[in-house]
Parts: C-alpha cells; sequence; structure tokens
C-alpha cells in the first residue's frame, strides 16, 4: 500500500517541477518522506544530466530588469529555456530565472558566457543551472542576455499565450526626447521584428549578398542591362523598409515611418533588442 497521498504527490510536483511518474517513484523509494524523495529526485536528475544534453529546449521564457544609473538607464534581459511549457510555467522554475536575471544585473555581464560564470547563491549561475535541472528532469538552457545601455530605456513583455510566461521581450533604448514614444516602438518592434536599427547597421556582406540576389532575379526576368541598377536599387528599399527599424511603416500610423515618428520627438533612437522564446 503506498506511503502517500495525492496531496503529497501534488505537493512534490510543485516544490520540484518534476514528472508525475518521477515523483511517485521518488515518493515510494524515499518511503513517503517528502526531504528524502526530493534529495531522490535532484540525484536522479544528476545522474541523466548528460542523457539531455542532446533534446531540444525550446520552451521557456523572457524576463527584464531595468535600472538607472547616473548618466541614464540600463536594461538587462535574459531569454531562459526548458524542454516543455509545464516547466517553463512552474513557480520553481519562474524563480530560477529571477535569480539568473539578478545575477545578470549584479555581475555586469555582457553575454551568456560571462553571465554563466558569474556568482549566484553558493556558487555560479552554471551551478545554479545543473541544480535546478537535476530536480526538474529536463534539459535547462541560459540561451541569450542582452543589455541596453541608454539616457532611457523602456521595455515590453508578451504573452503569446496567457496560460504560459513572457514569450517575447523588448528592449528600446532612446534619449530623453524619443522616450515619450519609446513605447509604442517597442510594442512595434515585438510585432514587425526588425533586424536592424539603421540601413547605416546592416552588415556589408549582408548587403552585398541581398544586392547581388536581386540582380540575378531582376536579369532572370528580362529586364534591360541599362535599367538594372535603378531596379535593383528600389528593391534594396523594399528591403530596408522590410528588416530596418526606422524604415518600417509605423504599426500605429502605417502612413509615417518609424524614423519619422522618432524625428518628431526631436529624439533618437540608441538601441534596440528582441527576443522570442526558441527563435
Amino acid at each position: 500500500m503506498a506511503n502517500y497521498t495525492t496531496a503529497d504527490i501534488k505537493a512534490l510536483r510543485e516544490k520540484t517541477g518534476a514528472g508525475l511518474m518521477d515523483v511517485k517513484k521518488a515518493l515510494e523509494e524515499a518511503n513517503g518522506d517528502m526531504d528524502k524523495a526530493v534529495e531522490v529526485i535532484r540525484l536522479k536528475g544528476i545522474k541523466s544530466l548528460s542523457k539531455r544534453e542532446g533534446r531540444s529546449a525550446s520552451a521557456g521564457l523572457v524576463l527584464v530588469s531595468i535600472a538607472d544609473e547616473a548618466d541614464g538607464q540600463v536594461g538587462v534581459m535574459v531569454e531562459v529555456n526548458s524542454e516543455t511549457d509545464f516547466v517553463a510555467k512552474n513557480e520553481k522554475f519562474i524563480e530560477f530565472a529571477n535569480k539568473v536575471l539578478a545575477a545578470a544585473v549584479e555581475s555586469g555581464a555582457t553575454n551568456v558566457e560571462e553571465l554563466l560564470s558569474a556568482p549566484a547563491a553558493e556558487g555560479t549561475v552554471k551551478d545554479l543551472v545543473e541544480g535546478v535541472a537535476s530536480v526538474i528532469g529536463e534539459k535547462i538552457v541560459v540561451s541569450r542576455m542582452a543589455r541596453v545601455a541608454a539616457p532611457a530605456v523602456t521595455s515590453y513583455l508578451h504573452h503569446s499565450n496567457p496560460d504560459l510566461p513572457p514569450q517575447v521581450g523588448v528592449l528600446v533604448g532612446t534619449d530623453k526626447p524619443a522616450s515619450e514614444v519609446a513605447h509604442d516602438l517597442a510594442l512595434h518592434i515585438a510585432a514587425y521584428q526588425p533586424d536592424y536599427l539603421s540601413r547605416e547597421d546592416v552588415p556589408e556582406d549582408v548587403v552585398s549578398k541581398e544586392r547581388a540576389t536581386l540582380e540575378e532575379l531582376t536579369r532572370a526576368e528580362g529586364k534591360p542591362e541599362a535599367a538594372l541598377p535603378k531596379i535593383v536599387e528600389g528593391r534594396m528599399n523594399g528591403f530596408y523598409k522590410e528588416n530596418c527599424l526606422l524604415d518600417q511603416a509605423f504599426a500605429k500610423d502605417p502612413k509615417s515611418t518609424v524614423g519619422q515618428i522618432v524625428e518628431a520627438t526631436g529624439g533618437k533612437v540608441v538601441s534596440f533588442v528582441r527576443f522570442h522564446v526558441g527563435s
């Protein structure tokens, strides 16, 4: 006869985020002792860490933090992934993700490698990741982090599914005048997914490759050779309008570009970052 109850199973799942069968087996092995059952799950998880390396961790969440500094603000954003949505919405996982964000803020890390080495609890963020993975029983990954510094930083978190934590996160750095439209810019970025701030920010190799592709396509259409430069340039403008924030039609006023909306404030956008979980 089982020496644990349905309530024990529920409590252990909430405490560890482990699967139903793992929780039942742990309670059986621990003869119903909750603390021993947690240790059983943890040790089992540690042994199976290597087996999970090849798994995909495409669920998860995005978290942001904005802090005031002497010369403006700094925004930090992290993406933390799990294998399933069940874990992504688990309170223990969310608590862990907030610890990762706090470590990113405190350490001043600028990339994932630095963040994993940053202090957290009694060890590093990497230790924290491995500890949570060993208990939850899924592959857990800190996949991305970004830091945006500007006179003003604005954030936006979007819930693609109301039952899950934020799946899309945006940080926008502006000067003070442009900060009045920064929230609308963040909403726009979340929806329109620009890759670059301006035409000048598109890497030269990307421009060259796109231009070469458009020239080839235009020639294949039988356009006159003399007209090629003008046609290609027009199509390059289309590329910029699709991929560069300042060239995009503004979501709230498609007759204006984002650049025109920002220019009307007398300000400028310094930088932006957009994360979408699993992409």
